[in-house]
């Protein structure tokens, strides 16, 4: 029986510091959410799961919305932590030190997580949904990072490279039989939007 997971990587949201969790959408990134929503509407989705990040679940808010579910938000989908708040990453620093990570699994930044350790949390949730949701549709609103993660622990082809060609939104379908990740589908037309 095949299980389907839309990965919903959250539209454009401009940074600020000290609001990881709250930090909304730009304009047109609320423009592309909802291009994002409509792109889904007629997949048979019934559970909508999200980080608990804001940029993330406002980014499956109009699905919800349009199919009257709840989104169910999950910690462990939040997006890695980069490093603590006391150390501050400078913008020319953050695809090299992201590169870093992705060679070496282990290397994370002072108070941050490694690829592994934030791979490890996130695939156990994927994990428990693919075995408690069997045969379902389920869209998660997500990130970039964690998105990355999670694809790549069932098929390696899925690391920075691949990271760095994603975009805001993006959507993914993923076709699992069981734990078997069998087809990765991209649903996001950057031409079309």
């Amino acid at each position: 029986m095949t299980t389907t997971i839309y990965m919903v990587r959250h539209a454009e949201s401009p940074y600020e510091e000290g609001s990881e969790r709250t930090r909304g959408l730009s304009v047109d990134g609320k423009r592309k959410a909802g291009q994002a929503s409509e792109l889904l509407i007629n997949e048979g989705i019934s559970l909508i799961l999200s980080s608990p990040y804001a940029r993330a679940s406002l980014t499956v808010e109009g699905l919800a919305h349009i199919l009257n579910l709840d989104i169910i938000e999950i910690e462990d989908l939040r997006e890695r932590c980069f490093a603590d708040d006391d150390y501050k990453i400078l913008d020319e620093e953050f695809v090299p030190v992201v590169r870093r990570m992705f060679e070496d699994p282990n290397y994370a930044l002072p108070g941050g997580e490694s690829n592994l350790v934030c791979q490890n949390r996130a695939v156990a949730v994927l994990k428990n949904i693919l075995e408690q949701h069997n045969g379902s549709k389920i869209a998660i609103g997500t990130h970039g990072n964690v998105m990355t993660l999670m694809m790549g622990y069932f098929d390696p082809y899925y690391g920075f490279e691949f990271w760095m060609r994603t975009d805001k939104p993006d959507v993914y379908k993923l076709e699992f039989e069981g734990l078997e990740l069998k087809a990765v589908f991209r649903l996001w037309d950057v031409q079309k939007v």
